[in-house]
């Protein structure tokens, strides 16, 4: 009897995503990451009016936590990256760029935004959105703060990538890349095959991420478990897919939402002008990193533009699939730097925590306002 009200928190929540799932589907031609951004926009509009006033329970939380940790880890392509050969050099030293620059643009969000550092790392950095605002609250981060960032740098360059294409590519940019049926649930062709290994590997991963007490010990675990498996060969077909894929965003998106208060919206309004310019910034400078890389190695500048823009890995890669652009380049290159940031972000955050005194440029997490 003690669980059962737990029982129908749960049952509450399986019959609230599937209506998040089907409004995200209706966002699709129209926004970037729908499955993420409407649940946040609708869990934002709930806890406002007060009809929701509880976040979704944390097995929930973790276990979104541990799949996207595994679909993050399969991103990664271990034989694509070593057919770029000597290429390979110049484009790493860019993702270690790249991470200063966003380093850059989050010291510009402390110092004039007010944003305290964990919030202003997890939302400047490059790549791996999700992953950012799934790990903000276990390392004290505000989610709120850093879902805005991310998705208002992720809005920038979806909206502007079809454009910049149109002059870089003969063939015009799609909005949406090709992905197995809508009822697909991993990406292989045996799928209760691929959901056993999806389980084991999520389970496998929570285990060695707090073992080895990494930040966000589900996410980062079951990334690092699941890249091993993949680049091993030891497991394959196992990322979440199709409507899987689909309601693990929607989790994450509603979670954040749901955490909103009147208070954090009115904060937000007041970083918008440094966010929208820091965000810019990173862009155009990521882009000028890409046009020296182009011109160090030849690869087309637009390959390369594709390949270190700081945008959602899902969205470039529909728009390097529908410009024509050398995929296994794009895709390995985007993977690479999504892992590095995943994993780099939370050692940024502990490293400035200890290098500068409390109240020294800080300012306190705001999570439960």
């Amino acid at each position: 009897m003690r669980d059962l009200p737990k029982f129908r928190e749960l049952a509450g929540w399986a019959l609230i995503l599937p209506v998040m799932v089907a409004a995200g589907e209706l966002g699709e031609p129209a926004l970037p990451s729908p499955h993420m951004l409407i649940p946040l926009l609708l869990g934002l509009a709930a806890a406002l009016t007060g009809v929701v006033r509880r976040p979704p329970p944390g097995v929930l939380n973790k276990g979104s936590q541990a799949l996207l940790g595994v679909l993050m880890g399969s991103y990664l392509n271990v034989a694509a990256l070593g057919h770029l050969g000597g290429s390979i050099a110049p484009l790493v030293v860019v993702t270690l760029l790249t991470l200063l620059i966003c380093q850059g643009a989050a010291w510009i969000m402390v110092r004039f935004g007010g944003v305290d550092r964990a919030t202003a790392t997890l939302g400047m950095i490059a790549g791996g959105s999700a992953a950012a605002v799934a790990s903000a609250r276990d390392l004290d981060a505000d989610g709120r703060q850093v879902a805005f960032m991310q998705y208002l740098r992720l809005g920038v360059v979806v909206g502007s990538t079809p454009l910049l294409l149109n002059l870089l590519f003969s063939a015009p940019a799609g909005s949406a890349a090709e992905e197995g049926g809508a009822w697909h649930l991993v990406t292989g062709t045996h799928q209760l095959t691929g959901l056993a290994l999806l389980a084991a590997l999520a389970v496998a991963g929570v285990v060695v991420g707090s073992l080895l007490r990494l930040p966000s010990p589900a996410l980062m675990g079951a990334m690092l478990v699941s890249a091993a498996a993949g680049a091993t060969g030891l497991a394959h077909g196992f990322a979440p897919d199709g409507m899987l894929r689909s309601l693990l965003f929607t989790m994450i998106g509603l979670d954040v939402g749901l955490r909103f208060s009147r208070h954090a919206v009115r904060r937000l309004r007041r970083i918008v002008p440094v966010a929208m310019g820091c965000t810019v910034g990173v862009i155009a400078a990521c882009g000028a990193l890409a046009w020296v890389v182009s011109l160090l190695t030849r690869i087309p500048f637009g390959d390369t533009y594709l390949a270190t823009t700081p945008g959602g890995i899902n969205a470039v890669l529909a728009a390097a699939t529908a410009g024509h652009a050398d995929l296994p380049l794009i895709s390995s290159v985007q993977s690479l730097r999504l892992i590095e940031m995943a994993f780099l972000a939370p050692l940024l955050i502990r490293l400035t925590r200890r290098a500068v005194p409390a109240g020294v440029g800080t300012a306190p997490p705001r999570h439960e306002e």
